[in-house]
């Protein structure tokens, strides 16, 4: 048997051999072409994240944009936008989203406020987040803003970490190591509870310090509300009674003109001080020869668009008062310096970022502003939003944002209450030492510690019931979800 030559069988040996390479090459073709319409056709499935199947993707998050929620904060931006404009204060709103719009001021505004640090004149727009801010001062409509003994027992390390932070001179101490020596200095202005209560009262004045209040006679109209709230060392007094009133009940004041307040106070031995800031053995020395009732005021951060002790006396007077009119701050058109009624020019917060951010607090139901602009006019509020339709921002705004965090929906008074404690309603003692004066002694300084429920308005008595009794206390800063909650329940032992 002859073998054939290799000449003969290379022909028949390769034929296999490229029919298969023939064959890869198509299929390899072929798949590419299927990756390719795989992304580029419209009805393709997009590719799976690694995300779980449960989980949401960008699209699916995307498409929440046209949720209930969003529809309604974007029709309550509108409203806010149309308010903004014809409030007359020269300001326009741009909606960015449904939550975030920017305030700007018309070019060629005088900015008058220069930055030293940064080196800059103020700016002449504003962002401001209004779902946060409907968020945050609707919360203070059901809060203290006073600082009680109550809020460092149920607070973690409330004596140990937080109390030196309301005490200077504490020898250099940043924690109450020896809670007895930060007793003793803070007993004097430390009721046991509340001495405040939301919708105590139904209209309230806050009177600032500019000097625009010279070009009004806003007097009768500010003694004319149920409460009067003023700052620091503002005089009340014959001089200036049409321009600012004479009636007054809350004072607050920082820690330099509470040195001050004996002068300041003269004649009216029922006005309550708020010191904003800190006390120290020197105010406790002026606080003993008191007859007015004195507290803390809750140390809340402000960072927001307006500072200064005019911004604090909204907070407080919004925690105890269902309408908040506001007088005597510089907001009108066309100032060129800050001013108070009282004493020569000097240098003031920044009043174009602080102007921007009251427009948006009047055009959110916060306060209503009153100016030399409209002293002439009979106000109308009707372009401002209806507590209705707060209401309905501020349950889709709180449910946004839950749903964002990955928290239940149901909005409710306590949903953002970070520590929880109880005391008995007849818990602790009413604020005093034992070596006050005969005068304080013999003042009505508890007044407010031992004001009876039933003493309250209606509206007050069933919100008091509506709580279940529960007070309310930020925590720290402006976060939303770190309120502290006191019950207040004799079955706590």
């Amino acid at each position: 048997m002859t073998r054939a030559s290799p000449s003969t069988q290379q022909p028949s040996a390769r034929r296999p051999t490229v029919v298969l390479l023939l064959w890869l090459a198509l299929a390899f073709c072929l798949a590419v072409l299927f990756i390719q319409s795989s992304f580029t056709s419209p009805s393709a499935p997009r590719a799976r994240t690694l995300d779980s199947p449960d989980q949401p993707s960008a699209e699916a998050s995307r498409l929440d944009l046209d949720s209930d929620q969003v529809r309604e904060l974007s029709g309550f931006q509108s409203r806010v936008q149309q308010c903004v404009a014809s409030r007359g204060l020269g300001l326009t709103a741009d909606i960015v989203d449904h939550c975030k719009l920017v305030l700007k001021f018309p070019e060629g505004t005088n900015s008058t406020w220069y930055n030293a640090q940064f080196k800059f004149f103020e700016k002449l727009k504003y962002e401001y987040d209004v779902c946060e801010t409907i968020l945050l001062w609707e919360q203070y409509r059901n809060m203290t803003t006073v600082l009680t003994r109550e809020y460092l027992d149920v607070r973690p390390d409330g004596w140990l970490d937080y109390a030196p932070k309301r005490i200077a001179q504490l020898s250099g101490a940043k924690k109450c190591y020896n809670r007895t020596l930060c007793e003793e200095l803070l007993s004097i202005l430390l009721p046991a509870k509340p001495p405040f209560h939301p919708r105590q009262f139904a209209t309230c004045a806050v009177v600032g310090n500019s000097g625009d209040l010279l070009k009004t006679e806003f007097g009768q109209e500010i003694d004319a509300h149920d409460a009067v709230f003023r700052d620091n060392e503002a005089p009340v007094n014959k001089k200036y009674a049409k321009y600012v009133g004479l009636k007054r009940d809350f004072r607050l004041v920082v820690r330099g003109a509470a040195r001050n307040m004996a002068p300041i106070l003269k004649g009216s031995s029922d006005e309550a001080l708020i010191i904003k800031s800190l006390t120290h053995k020197e105010i406790n020395a002026v606080i003993k020869e008191l007859p007015n009732p004195v507290y803390l005021f809750q140390g809340i951060v402000l960072r927001r668009g307006a500072k200064g002790t005019g911004m604090k006396s909204v907070e407080l007077a919004l925690s105890m008062c269902d309408i908040v009119d506001i007088y005597g701050f510089t907001v009108d058109p066309g100032y060129t310096e800050w001013t108070r009624y009282f004493s020569a020019p000097r240098k003031g917060h920044n009043p174009l970022q602080g102007r921007a951010y009251y427009q948006l607090l009047e055009c959110l139901g916060i306060i209503r502003i009153h100016s030399p602009m409209r002293a002439q006019r009979v106000e109308d509020w009707s372009d401002v939003p209806s507590r209705d339709e707060i209401r309905r921002a501020h349950a889709a705004a709180f449910r946004l944002k839950r749903r964002e965090t990955g928290q239940a929906d149901e909005p409710g008074p306590f949903s953002n209450c970070k520590v929880w404690g109880t005391v008995d309603p007849d818990y602790g003692p009413v604020s005093g030492t034992s070596d006050m004066s005969e005068t304080r002694r013999n003042s009505n300084y508890s007044k407010w510690e031992l004001l009876p429920l039933e003493s309250l308005r209606s509206e007050a008595q069933e919100h008091h019931a509506q709580m279940g009794g529960v007070s309310l206390y930020k925590m720290d800063g402006n976060k939303l979800d770190d309120l502290v909650c006191v019950r207040h329940n004799r079955s706590s032992g």
